[in-house]
């Protein structure tokens, strides 16, 4: 069996090291493609060397432009590329725009679509990623689920009516951080590392709805700013374009920054951490699976069962009183023992269902 696993982004660079070590184990033929999503070395480079992942056998070259745009040039990249190499399967990860070339590609070449973390649904259409997801599961010939929750989704839509396979086999993000926790690490250019043996927030940003809308962000960098000052500490490795617009828009962000860091920094910060805060996906279940608390700066989030735990909160920005909120989630001592998403053994699973075929 030969598959071609697409990836672009920073979650797909994780989720896809358990997977691809899982197929060498069963002898499953993988070949990669990278799309350039993200291309800036901290945001990619530093995954490949930090988690020994193999080299892609294709890079393009299809970051830094628009949305359309960029599915339209990786579309026109990865056609070829699958022409001539001729996949029994490709396989892509979550909700990127990554994720929805490479789905369409497959499908204009009827080729079939593995989709790992299918199922999930925010609700919100206005999200890029909501309609990723979507239009991915739907090309989608065997859907991998995290979670029971996912499954049903998938069900509730009518996926039981269409010729597919739907598998609920636990999160790969999971299985990614057992695997690592034990090699995580700080860097200098985190900042002094003393600071960290202080209670602090880790905070990311980088959403599309959240950056791009002036008011908006201005907002998040007032709640975050106040934050800092009255209730917490905060740190944040600073997004490339969270801050081409906070430099755009003229916003100063009070709290201590550093540019973007590795999974292993991400992992070792976790470990440090007193709560997160973030409107990552991948970040909340890594908060869960970490035993920290985390507050959603978005209006909904995907991740239901988090929320269902109590361990996640979520921030309506500018409606909620997000120092209130911190103090609340602080002050409570957290059940962390609901293993809904799985035992961390998700990329197993993928590659014994996939050798069966």
């Amino acid at each position: 069996m030969k598959v071609a696993t697409i990836i672009g982004a920073r979650p797909q660079f994780i989720k896809s090291a358990p997977v691809s070590a899982a197929f060498q184990k069963v002898g499953i033929k993988e070949f990669t493609i990278h799309t350039g999503q993200h291309y800036d070395s901290n945001m990619s480079a530093v995954f490949f060397d930090e988690m020994n992942l193999p080299q892609p056998n294709y890079r393009l070259n299809c970051g830094g432009i628009g949305q359309g745009e960029m599915i339209g040039n990786m579309l026109l990249q990865l056609t070829p590329i699958l022409k001539d190499e001729l996949p029994d399967y490709v396989l892509v990860y979550g909700d990127t725009n990554s994720t929805l070339a490479g789905a369409l590609a497959a499908n204009k070449l009827q080729i079939p679509l593995i989709h790992v973390e299918a199922g999930l649904r925010s609700y919100n259409l206005e999200m890029p990623e909501e309609m990723n997801r979507i239009l991915t599961d739907r090309m989608s010939s065997i859907l991998f689920t995290p979670s029971s929750k996912a499954v049903k989704n998938l069900e509730r839509e009518g996926f039981k009516n269409y010729e597919c396979k739907i598998l609920d086999i636990g999160d790969v993000m999971f299985d990614a951080l057992l695997q690592f926790q034990s090699s995580a690490h700080w860097i200098p250019d985190m900042g002094a590392e003393e600071f960290f043996d202080n209670d602090f927030g880790l905070v990311t940003l980088h959403r599309f709805e959240n950056i791009n809308d002036r008011q908006r962000l201005a907002q998040l960098v007032q709640e975050l700013n106040d934050v800092h000052k009255d209730c917490l500490p905060l740190w944040m490795p600073l997004h490339p374009a969270t801050s081409n617009k906070l430099e755009e828009f003229d916003l100063e962000l009070n709290i201590y920054t550093a540019p973007p860091v590795g999974y292993l920094q991400m992992l070792w910060l976790l470990k440090k951490c007193k709560i997160v805060l973030t409107d990552s996906g991948g970040l909340q279940k890594e908060a869960y699976f970490s035993n920290k608390p985390c507050i959603t700066l978005r209006e909904e989030t995907e991740w239901v069962e988090l929320l269902e735990s109590g361990c996640n909160k979520l921030h309506h920005i500018g409606k909620t009183n997000l120092n209130l909120l911190l103090t609340e989630m602080l002050s409570i001592s957290f059940d962390f023992s609901w293993t809904g998403y799985g035992k961390g053994n998700a990329a197993e699973k993928i590659a014994q269902q996939l050798g069966r075929l």
